[in-house]
């Protein structure tokens, strides 16, 4: 318990950091620090799919109107330590490329080593100043990329960079670096906020899609409800515990749905992303993925339809059910809570790994579990049971069959795509495991909806002795047939010699 509570304050303590540096779809700078790499210093502004603008829409029009595309750099101020003051620098560049021009970023010379800032070897061959940002216009791209900057006169602390409103004409993966080549200025911060904008609002272009996504799948949680809700108050003096907990797991999913679809809403139409929302979001789907495997596995062990409890195993499932809950719930509120670019770190490759770990002991406790239940009702010839498990072991194994092509997928899709130049296709990975989840939602709804023969599923007399009697038998196997066993009374009313030689037997054997 001191561990789980523990964990519970981590998870309380991540929300409190997240909700005070959430950032909106403004990409907040505060003082950034420029980072070393190779011979320039940098800091990413932001990466973002952005649909091209309305072609019909005129650019003097008012940017902020439906239908433009743009990127905005407002109150971006570069500052530095008084104590590096006493000197003027070079110019601190503002980079924007689509990723298609990247190489039009950065130079060699001879073929050598590639360099972002001029060198002297590159100075001597007249392509560039030594000092400066190498860059020369794209081939595909009339006019980009888009390079200018601000530089320090001799004891300013402050270098700002004129606001400016870059108009999106093409469709693509756009970032946005901020650049410098002194050496004497490694101790300059970034401060100030960009705005990015699509034609229908201020989602990034690989989120714009999920929001009609969740709409679409809200409608058919409400649907699946609408089915399931129906049978159950029909049938409502028949239902199961099992029963219950899949209307839990229904509801769970339509809050959720309903909440992503109104946090994406929110975050398109204001550019702010609402974090209480998101935040509630995560919530709800933790829960329902967290209770939909722990369904999964107790009507694997048989629970409420061939044994009443889970005896000395509820522990152990609670435990896994909890630590899966809350890795699931640090996952989700690190990718999602405060995400503003379409670009993943690799450094949450840490919280995938363990939610991962988790997922695979569910899949092996489950199918160990139902391979032992199918046994077992097998022996016991409770058909109806039998052929209700069988359907459902069949459909999981199609789910998981398919979910480890669709990783191996997933996984093939993120290392060819290091660039994120497939962006506009991105949306389908996380929308294929919420189809899934849905589809095998109604799988099971499908075999245990309520209805009036929903008791002859349920645990009764004819299991009671289901695991007593396995371990019977396994302790002191019986020495005679069972068709030549009888009772006493039964053999002393037996008429004829017959029936006192078999008495006598019996006796005798008892002696022994």
């Amino acid at each position: 318990m001191s561990s789980f509570g523990a964990s519970a304050s981590a998870i309380v303590v991540l929300c409190f950091c997240l909700l005070h540096s959430t950032q909106a779809s403004l990409h907040d700078y505060s003082a950034e620090k420029f980072a070393n790499k190779g011979n320039v210093f940098v800091v990413h502004g932001g990466s973002e799919g952005i649909y091209s603008s309305n072609p019909n829409l005129n650019q003097s029009s008012t940017a902020s109107s439906d239908g433009h595309s743009f990127i905005r750099f407002e109150k971006i101020i570069f500052r530095r330590p008084e104590e590096f003051s006493n000197f003027s620098s070079g110019s601190i560049h503002a980079v924007v490329f689509e990723v298609d021009d990247r190489e039009t970023i950065g130079g060699s010379a001879y073929g050598g080593q590639r360099a972002v800032c001029c060198t002297a070897d590159l100075a001597k061959l007249g392509v560039c100043t030594q000092g400066e940002i190498i860059h020369r216009p794209s081939t595909n791209n009339p006019g980009w990329p888009k390079v200018f900057g601000a530089s320090f006169g001799i004891d300013e602390l402050e270098a700002k960079l004129q606001p400016r409103t870059i108009h999106i004409t093409k469709t693509g993966m756009y970032n946005v670096y901020f650049m410098h080549c002194d050496h004497n200025l490694k101790e300059v911060v970034v401060e100030g906020k960009t705005i990015w904008k699509n034609p229908t609002g201020y989602l990034p272009g690989r989120m714009a899609p999920l929001m009609n996504f969740y709409g679409y799948m809200s409608l058919m949680f409400v649907l699946l409800g609408i089915f399931w809700f129906s049978q159950y108050a029909r049938f409502w003096r028949e239902v199961l515990a099992l029963q219950n907990c899949i209307t839990l797991v229904i509801t769970l999913g339509m809050f959720e749905m309903a909440l992503w679809y109104f946090d994406y809403a929110e975050f398109n139409e204001t550019g702010v992303r609402p974090t209480g929302i998101t935040v509630w979001a995560v919530t709800f789907g933790a829960v329902k993925r967290t209770v939909a495997r722990l369904i999964i596995l107790m009507v694997s062990m048989g629970y409420g339809v061939v044994r009443p409890t889970l005896g000395g195993l509820t522990s152990k499932v609670l435990l896994l059910g909890g630590t899966f809950f809350l890795a699931s719930e640090v996952l989700e509120l690190v990718e999602n809570v405060g995400t503003v670019s379409d670009f993943s770190g690799k450094a949450r490759f840490f919280f995938v790994l363990p939610v991962a770990i988790l997922d695979a002991f569910f899949i092996l406790w489950i199918f160990n579990s139902l391979s032992a239940t199918l046994n077992k009702l097998q022996a016991r010839r409770l058909l109806a049971k039998l052929d209700i498990y069988r359907r459902f072991t069949n459909a999981l194994a199609v789910a998981v069959i398919v979910s480890v092509g669709w990783v191996c997928y997933e996984l093939y899709f993120k290392s060819t795509d290091v660039y994120n130049e497939r962006w506009q296709k991105a949306w389908i990975i996380p929308a294929f495991w919420q189809v899934l989840s849905f589809s095998l939602l109604c799988v099971i709804c499908a075999l245990w909806a309520p209805s009036q023969n929903s008791m002859k599923y349920a645990y009764s007399d004819d299991s009671e002795e289901f695991d007593k009697d396995i371990t019977l038998t396994l302790i002191k196997p019986s020495l005679l047939p069972t068709k030549d066993v009888r009772i006493p009374s039964e053999v002393r009313s037996t008429p004829g010699g017959d029936g006192t030689s078999n008495g006598g037997d019996v006796e005798e054997d008892k002696t022994e």
